[in-house]
């Protein structure tokens, strides 16, 4: 029996099981009919932007996210989920097709895999060839070239996706500072009332994906309705009354905020997407490990957790509607994001690097009656929770799996869910096949009895840079500047990063023209700060990891 099958059958039986420990009737008939239509639950798939595991779910003690914390406590939350690039378009690129960077050929915002690489199938045209509705909202893909000016419609959506109106002042002049007048900041807590057309982009994204859940309940077809949120990505723009969840004087500082001694020139991101705002260039800041005075630290920090709690209110509102239509019965949900974002860590800030911060990603999956009982009547399963008014306490935390994925895997473990056909394996060169998975499916850690510890269990990830040494295009090289790729691998046990010699040219690299190196033990060094990697006594630790990283 195939995996994905057997999922789908210990779902029933766990439905009929909760269902009877309960003391609720279900009969066979009913049993079949869910079996009959394994493949027909809904999916609400949300995507948050730039969000590292700040969450109260993932035991940060500031962050106040109490819908998304509500979510986790009925989810399989996944403690170890790391992205394949710490930037937005490789990255989304690379979970939507279950494809590494090195196969989409993607690690700047300038090319569109089906041109560039490979006519790859995404997860949601998938879903649509077996009869789904795909709906995306916000930022689901990245816009421009990257998905083909269209979001890869009508390719990936039934329906031309969504995008809110107010995004194109992103980058508008409408940060209130000190001296009275408005600025393009990078802190930018505003009076919703005086945004232009009153409203902000991930409040009228929410909005959209209610009217679309209204419409669609009664469909006879199922959905895969994407959501992506633009926060917390900067710049760090939200009401500005979620500051108040913040006080100042209880906001650290990161707690590794200096560069570290061994930190090889080439690993460090110089954050220049920062430098170009406002209030940041008034800080006259040298280029490029010139250090962010403690008390505008303490200010991005501030704004960063507003900006999350702004996001998660949006969250909140969108699986309350999807509770409120009757559909949190029979629509897994999935939230996760596309990278992380360092916060002071290592003296650098942004995404832009290999190290945790950049990343590592929330991820957790609700499937109705497997991960969280089904409610009694009259209760309600995500009942919104206003972060003002609510009594906002630990919410108990959903069934934590602490081994390592990837979100490349998302692809094959959704079909496994849905009990759709999983797509194979993709053979070592796959750049002539449109369906395949470079992932694993996932699924079976869905279950309640599931482990997934393992210490041979790995993550992937890559980032590319220009030079030895930060230059100013070090963050987002294009395409034709990029001369050395950072290959990283991460277990419970280590993160060893090998920065190597790369051809644009030929989309090869070097493996034996090593520039630089580093080796971090988890255990003893979380924050990644003590490089081990020219350490004598472990030079045999190297040569293991490094014929590893080759494999």
């Amino acid at each position: 029996m195939s995996r994905e099958w057997g999922f789908a059958e210990a779902l029933v039986a766990a439905i009929v099981l909760t269902c009877c420990a309960r003391g609720r009737q279900l009969g066979a008939s009913a049993a079949q009919d869910l079996m009959r239509q394994k493949g027909k639950m809904n999916v609400l798939f949300i995507v948050a932007d730039d969000l590292r595991t700040s969450l109260g779910c993932y035991g940060d003690p500031i962050v106040k996210s109490p819908n998304i914390d509500q979510l986790a406590s009925k989810s399989v939350v996944f403690k170890n989920a790391f992205a394949q690039q710490a930037l937005c378009g490789p990255s989304r690129t690379s979970f939507l097709t279950s494809r590494r960077p090195d196969t989409t050929r993607l690690y700047d915002h300038n090319s569109y895999w089906r041109v560039h690489a490979g006519n790859y199938t995404t997860l949601p045209e998938y879903l649509k060839m077996h009869g789904y509705l795909t709906l995306s909202v916000g930022k689901i893909f990245h816009p421009g070239i990257v998905s083909n000016h269209t979001d890869d419609y009508p390719y990936s959506w039934s329906i031309p996706p969504f995008h809110p109106s107010t995004q194109k002042y992103k980058n508008a002049k409408v940060c209130r500072g000190l001296d009275g007048k408005k600025h393009a900041n990078l802190v930018c807590p505003v009076d919703v009332e005086e945004m232009p057309e009153r409203t902000l982009p991930d409040i009228q994204s929410t909005e959209e994906a209610i009217r679309l859940l209204k419409n669609m309940k009664s469909l006879e077809n199922p959905f895969f309705l994407a959501v992506g949120y633009h926060k917390p990505h900067i710049p760090l723009k939200y009401p500005k009354e979620f500051l108040k969840l913040y006080p100042r004087d209880k906001i650290p500082l990161a707690p590794d905020h200096k560069i570290p001694q061994k930190l090889p020139p080439v690993a460090y991101n110089p954050w220049t997407d920062l430098r170009i705002r406002d209030d940041v260039k008034a800080l006259n800041l040298s280029f490029p490990y010139g250090p962010i005075p403690d008390d505008f630290q303490v200010l991005i920090r501030q704004s960063y957790f507003a900006a999350v709690s702004y996001m998660d209110t949006q969250v909140g509102r969108l699986l309350n509607a999807l509770d409120e239509q009757g559909l949190a019965n029979n629509t897994v949900v999935v939230f996760t994001a596309d990278h992380g974002w360092s916060l002071g860590e290592h003296g650098e800030w942004a995404k832009y690097s290999n190290f945790d911060v950049a990343t590592r990603v929330p991820l957790m999956f609700y499937v109705p009656g497997m991960t969280k009982a089904f409610p009694l009547p009259g209760q309600r399963m995500f009942p919104f929770i206003n972060p003002f008014t609510n009594k906002v306490g630990d919410l108990p935390t959903g069934s934590m799996r602490d081994g390592i994925v990837e979100l490349v895997s998302l692809f094959p473990t959704l079909c496994q869910v849905l009990g759709l056909p999983r797509p194979p394996k993709c053979p070592a060169h796959s750049f002539h096949v449109d369906l395949c998975t470079e992932g694993k499916g996932m699924a079976h850690y869905l279950q309640p009895d599931a482990t997934i510890w393992n210490s041979e269990l790995i993550a992937y990830s890559q980032y590319p840079r220009p030079a030895d040494t930060p230059q100013m295009n070090s963050d987002l090289p294009s395409l034709k500047d990029i001369r050395i790729m950072g290959y990283s691998i991460r277990s419970d046990g280590y993160r060893y990063t090998e920065w190597v010699a790369y051809n644009a040219s030929t989309f090869s690299a070097n493996l034996s023209d090593i520039h630089a190196g580093e080796l971090y033990f988890q255990k003893t060094d979380p924050g990644e700060d003590n490089n081990l990697y020219n350490t004598i006594e472990f030079a045999g630790v190297v040569q293991k990891l490094s014929a590893l990283l080759k494999t």
